[in-house]
């Protein structure tokens, strides 16, 4: 005597109606009949209906092409929480195919125009940053000084970490590496100091997710320069990296700045050291601090 087929528990029927709904949702969206998708996903247009009506156990491997076909992430067909705003999809499909220069600028958009953390929050932690021969040391010492609470150097701290010059990490080590230790270091510095201006590298900002760290945790200050003075600065201190040994300096000091400058613009706050005195940009810095709390 054979048994009778066991009937699927309640859980798994849901499940199967819910993805029978985004895939005819996701159809619908573009525009598609049921024989248009069966032919551009190569499943038979009577699967799809099996499955849009939720009676189809589909394969993953032809659940994939029918996702392909659709224009959707497979995991969205798949995921078990409820149905979202199908806005929600599709602005994630955008944000997925963005730089992370552009999704961190994005991000910085939404958190502004739609609430996160406050900056005033994160006024206890000042960040400074920007191209070396800016100001940042210069003026973030007294500062520190004027509120009572340490200076930090970000470098000083790899410089540690590594054991080595800073000179000599890139060559010793590469880029990646450096900015993993970057990332460690600012995670220390963080959990050391609950109050402190720290002075960072001129290129934190090209590291997306250490950036997002920085900018969540401190009142962030750019302190920028004319390419100009940022040159004649660097040249008084004796170090030309990370200039060394090319020709034209300055047409690609300028061009770091461009690249650099719509993500150092993502700063709570902006001053300009270019054709003033120290003493009149260390004010500027303390006077703005003292409007921002």
């Amino acid at each position: 005597m054979n048994a009778e087929p066991t009937a699927a528990p309640d859980e798994d029927v849901s499940y199967l109606q819910q993805l029978g709904a985004r895939v005819r949702d996701a159809r619908t969206r573009l525009g598609l009949s049921r024989k248009a998708l069966a032919g551009k996903s190569e499943v038979s247009e009577r699967y799809l209906a099996q499955l849009e009506s939720g009676q189809g156990n589909i394969s993953i491997l032809l659940l994939r092409q029918v996702a392909g076909a659709l224009e959707t992430p497979l995991t969205e067909l798949l995921s078990e929480r409820e149905g979202h705003p199908i806005e929600l999809t599709l602005l994630i499909q955008y944000l997925e195919k963005l730089s992370p220069k552009k999704l961190l600028q994005a991000k910085a958009i939404l958190s502004s125009a739609f609430g996160e953390q406050d900056p005033l929050t994160r006024r206890n932690r000042i960040a400074l940053i920007g191209l070396r021969g800016a100001g940042k040391s210069t003026l973030g010492r007294p500062l520190a000084e004027h509120l009572g609470v340490p200076f930090v150097e970000l470098n000083e701290e790899i410089r540690r970490e590594a054991g080595v010059p800073m000179g000599e990490i890139f060559s010793l080590y590469g880029d990646n590496a450096y900015r993993r230790l970057e990332r460690r270091c600012l995670e220390r510095v963080l959990e050391r100091y609950d109050r402190a201006v720290i002075s960072t590298g001129g290129g934190l900002v090209t590291e997306a997710a250490t950036y997002e760290l920085l900018r969540n945790a401190c009142y962030t200050v750019w302190v920028k320069a004319s390419p100009e003075e940022h040159m004649q600065r660097v040249i008084a201190q004796g170090d030309l990296r990370p200039m060394q040994g090319r020709e034209e300096a300055m047409a690609d000091l300028r061009r770091i700045l461009a690249e650099r400058n719509e993500l150092y613009g993502l700063a709570d706050a902006v001053i300009d050291t270019s054709n003033k005195t120290i003493d009149a940009s260390q004010e500027e810095l303390q006077n703005m601090y003292n409007i921002s709390i």
